[in-house]
């Protein structure tokens, strides 16, 4: 009976070695350059203003990896929800990872300049995020930046001149170190029961491509 058990110690000690090793090695990640949007024409550098009116431009941010989103603090449906999803899901990759985690800057570019002032962005951005920064400019500078992002936005006439809508693309970016398209963020498409731009969501998608 001794020498059968004997010979069952080192498998059994092999396995639970190869197990331990499996559990903790990271998934593994594909380069960069197999990206969803690697290689396409979007982006560049661009100089507005932020939330403390101080002028920022997007080279400046080389070597963080970025979100990037395009939306208006009057949105009625849409720019809300994804912020709060886009933010509480970095917040959770930020909390598994931090250092990497503080690489990825949030970036949120207005699209209804008018309105959205340096004061208006201030308020909105501080409530989703500590790092997020808010970008206006003249409707000339932001009608520039959304053609280098491919961002479609229109203004909708409402029941007066001030209470209008502005009509605009849904599409949050990751991209690079270099200011490279990567992926696009998960967001939710409105009217469905599913949230397809859930947290847990971002969280994951980060994950595929921040290293």
């Amino acid at each position: 009976m001794s020498g059968p058990a004997m010979n069952k110690t080192p498998l059994f000690a092999l396995l639970a070695l190869l197990f331990i090793s499996a559990c903790n090695s990271a998934p593994s990640q594909q380069p960069l350059s197999t990206a969803p949007l690697a290689g396409a024409k979007i982006g560049g550098d661009f100089l507005l203003t932020d939330q403390n009116g101080k002028k920022r431009s997007f080279k400046e941010f080389d070597g963080s990896y970025r979100i990037v989103y395009f939306g208006y603090t009057n949105c009625p449906d849409i720019c809300t929800p994804d912020m709060q999803n886009l933010m509480a899901g970095l917040k959770a990759y930020e909390k598994k990872n931090p250092e990497l985690g503080a690489k990825i800057q949030p970036i949120f570019i207005t699209v209804d300049p008018l309105r959205d002032t340096s004061a208006v962005l201030k308020q909105f951005v501080s409530a989703f995020h500590p790092r997020a920064i808010g970008l206006t400019g003249t409707g000339a500078e932001i009608a520039e930046v959304a053609k280098k992002f491919a961002i479609y936005s229109g203004r909708v006439e409402g029941s007066s001149p001030e209470n209008y809508l502005m009509s605009h693309s849904q599409t949050p970016y990751l991209m690079g170190p270099k200011g490279e398209p990567l992926a696009l963020m998960p967001a939710d498409v409105p009217n469905t029961d599913v949230n397809e731009g859930a947290p847990d969501l971002v969280e994951a998608e980060l994950a595929k491509w921040v290293r």
